[in-house]
């Protein structure tokens, strides 16, 4: 087993601010024995988050291992990058739950602000930022100490605040006055606010941190600001009910997925140009990209599946069905697991692709794994993977930072 893991270590392999390992490539991955890797999903009517093993071999079965309480509508969930905690929103409740990935526990309660919905964290995993929609303001969460820092007051009905990959900016979307706020995170103050477009909703921020974009879903349009000079830069039209963004790993594409539509349009970055747009399902929703840049994966909420989208051939090469109403997606770090999660039927359905990292499309790649049954009204889902320390428990070497 020393052997095992000595071979797993010594060839890692780089995926979206993470690592992961294989001994060789056989069916499924062989991890080793301090190796962690589990999905939570948010369990909205269930008060509660779901913990699924993703280690276990799935020809004996994934397994939900945990069902943790947590406060009261529960929606939004994020990871930290540097320890092994997740972060749960309260949305009912109006406080964030902190847990204990390596106990899969819940260790503490911070609380904010009215109907907060999402969290995201600061890449050096000591901020994070929930933006309170009911009170018109953010909270800047001090995660080394479980405190509020700072709360600040921004637009009309946050829904979002999104922190850049440098963590210098955090970018808020304002649904009810149609603006954003940018706040400077060193100084946790905002800096300035931009009119866009109506009802401003999801944020993408280029990997170097220069250039945000914003998904209006009132207008049918996505916002292109510059977060060097804090100014407007292009409203590109796209369909309608754009309500998510996916960017690329690389960041030279953006896709906005509209709602109303049923297509997914595709804009390069640096000109702020859309190429074109693709019908894909009825009322797609989500979707994530894998780390080679090659497929992307869509939640099609009124279709019950979910559309594989191939990047060089322009086109959906597969429609794989799944629950009902599926939603949030995630990716297993090895790239061979979507983890999709089913609204209303409440479960998360696991898609497995045979040949990640083959950029050929092959009729056989893809199949539905299981399903599993979760809490009631599942909403999102979070990926986390580390390697467990033998001596104390809540600390472990991360395989992501």
């Amino acid at each position: 087993m020393r052997k095992l893991l000595l071979i797993a270590v010594c060839v890692p392999l780089v995926i979206a601010g993470g690592w992961y390992y294989f001994h060789q490539r056989t069916l499924f991955p062989t991890y080793g024995p301090l190796y962690r890797e589990y999905a939570y999903v948010t369990n909205g009517k269930g008060n509660s988050v779901s913990v699924i093993d993703l280690t276990t071999d799935p020809v004996k079965g994934f397994t939900v291992v945990k069902t943790l309480t947590v406060g009261i509508e529960p929606t939004g969930i994020a990871v930290n990058p540097q320890r092994n905690e997740i972060y749960v929103v309260n949305s009912g409740s109006a406080n964030i739950s902190v847990i204990d990935a390596e106990r899969n526990q819940v260790v503490a309660t911070i609380g904010v602000y009215g109907r907060p919905y999402f969290i995201d964290v600061s890449p050096d995993g000591h901020r994070a930022y929930v933006a309170n929609s009911g009170s018109n303001n953010v909270s800047v969460l001090d995660l080394d100490h479980r405190t509020v820092a700072a709360t600040l007051r921004v637009g009309a009905s946050p829904g979002l605040a999104r922190v850049s990959p440098d963590g210098s900016t955090v970018i808020v979307t304002n649904r009810a006055d149609n603006t954003v706020s940018i706040i400077d995170a060193a100084r946790m103050t905002v800096r300035s606010a931009i009119g866009i477009c109506l009802q401003p909703e999801d944020i993408a921020i280029l990997p170097d941190s220069t250039k945000a974009f914003v998904s209006c879903s009132g207008s049918g349009q996505v916002a292109s600001i510059d977060l060097k000079n804090d100014k407007l830069l292009a409203l590109m039209d796209v369909g309608k009910s754009p309500v998510s963004l996916a960017l690329k790993p690389d960041g030279g594409e953006l896709v906005a997925f509209n709602f109303d539509a049923g297509s997914i349009s595709i804009i390069e970055t640096t000109p702020n140009e859309v190429l074109g747009s693709y019908l894909v399902g009825a009322q797609p929703t989500r979707g994530v990209f894998s780390l080679d840049n090659s497929r992307l994966y869509i939640s099609n909420f009124a279709s019950n599946n979910v559309a594989v989208y191939d990047i060089d051939l322009g086109k959906v090469v597969a429609s794989l069905a799944v629950g009902t109403h599926p939603d949030a997606l995630a990716l297993s770090q090895n790239q061979e697991y979507v983890l999709v999660v089913d609204s209303a039927s409440s479960d998360v359905a696991i898609l497995q692709r045979r040949v990640p990292g083959k950029k050929k499309f092959e009729p056989s790649e893809y199949s539905l794994l299981t399903i599993l049954p979760v809490g009631l009204q599942p909403n999102q889902i979070v990926v986390k993977s580390f390697l467990a320390t033998k001596h104390r428990s809540g600390e472990g070497r991360l395989l992501q930072h």
